[in-house]
């Protein structure tokens, strides 16, 4: 059983934030995989359902990003699921927007919603690195990690939130790169294998070397 855990902050005025992108991470993965409806439970919303042969419970807590642990470690408890099977969505301001990474274990670097896991079941869990860029300096990131996502940021963010949903039988089974190769499909489609028409080459008519001498260019004129 894996606990697939979305990080961001519940109410409908954070629900387009760069924040909450791990929300919006688990939305796509429960309506892509036919998950039951959402209901409340351990400290957030909870999903169930299966992907491959696995079992998954999708959690988005509602504690508010700082306390996101309280509801990973309850429900994590309650299904006696261990920090090697939980997985964790969140936003992440090291790297650029569209780019994403997966990572097991480590710190928090800084993340609150990551750093409230850690209290609760320790560092060895999964976490998908979905990066939203940064603002340029750190008295600036509260107030542009709390702000919608502009609309030109809207078709890279739909086709990473299409390609999570994609490739997360390969994240579930453990295999990080397939996972990433199939997002990456979504953001950078393939080029057509078919070339391109060939131009049409459209024949100039050249006329014939005059070889004439000029008298007698001259005597013909007078014919």
């Amino acid at each position: 059983m894996k606990l697939i855990v979305g990080l961001g902050n519940p109410g409908a005025k954070y629900a387009h934030n760069r924040h909450n992108i791990g929300f919006m991470a688990v939305d796509e993965i429960a309506s892509a995989h036919g998950f039951s409806p959402w209901r409340t439970k351990f400290q957030g919303q909870v999903s169930e359902g299966h992907i491959g042969s696995d079992k998954v419970i999708l959690l988005k807590p509602e504690t508010f990003m700082n306390l996101s642990g309280q509801a990973v470690g309850e429900a994590a408890r309650f299904h006696k699921i261990a920090p090697a099977d939980v997985i964790v969505f969140h936003d992440e301001l090291d790297l650029a927007p569209a780019k994403i990474r997966v990572k097991t274990g480590g710190g928090h670097a800084g993340h609150n919603g990551l750093r409230s896991i850690h209290q609760h079941i320790g560092p060895d869990y999964d976490r998908v690195r979905m990066g939203v860029g940064h603002p340029g300096h750190k008295d600036a990131v509260a107030g542009y990690v709390l702000r919608d996502f502009p609309k030109a940021d809207a078709d890279w963010l739909d086709d990473e939130l299409r390609g999570i949903a994609d490739g997360v039988a390969h994240l579930v089974a453990g295999d990080s790169a397939k996972f990433l190769n199939t997002i990456g499909l979504r953001l950078t489609p393939a080029r057509s294998s078919k070339s391109a028409p060939t131009p049409k080459v459209v024949a100039a008519v050249v006329p014939p070397e005059d070889t004439r001498s000029a008298l007698q260019k001259l005597s013909d004129r007078f014919k």
